[in-house]
């Protein structure tokens, strides 16, 4: 498994993942279509383009998902029980059609589950950028981890 167990984590460290994703319109449309998302900011160019941002933005929705799953293979790959909660999202840039998405994330607290011995919870923060280091979203979310099984080195 390519994600990390609870026991190889710490408090402070940093992950700068490899992986970056170009965001097309195609994906940002898609993506509006299955949840039934018909915010025009997201759909319509015309009504988009008369505003503050000047044409489309990317639904902050899926810029969130994208984030927590480009960490998922260097991260939490099969090491994972549960995502427990997400919060203190924010979004201090729009994404844009074409923008291109790179994410790191930091360990910020730690602690082994009082009722499983064999987890532990983790508080990570994500932070995502565009191409020219924009920060687009800042997440938080608490992630019950697997310890590492006895015999594993």
């Amino acid at each position: 498994m390519a994600g990390k167990y609870f026991d190889e984590l710490a408090v402070g460290m940093t992950i700068t993942h490899d992986l970056g994703r170009t965001i097309t319109e195609g994906d940002n449309t898609l993506f509006c279509a299955l949840t039934l998302n018909s915010q025009p900011l997201h759909i319509n160019e015309d009504f988009a383009s008369k505003t503050r941002f000047g044409k489309r933005i990317v639904n902050g929705i899926f810029t969130l998902g994208l984030v927590v799953g480009i960490s998922v293979p260097e991260l939490t790959e099969g090491t994972i029980v549960a995502n427990l909660d997400y919060h203190k999202v924010v979004h201090p840039h729009p994404l844009f059609h074409g923008d291109t998405v790179y994410v790191e994330s930091e360990v910020l607290e730690m602690r082994p589950s009082k009722s499983r011995p064999d987890r532990g919870i983790v508080r990570l923060k994500h932070v995502g950028r565009n191409q020219d280091g924009t920060v687009v979203i800042e997440v938080e979310r608490n992630v019950l981890f697997l310890r590492r099984p006895s015999g594993l080195s």
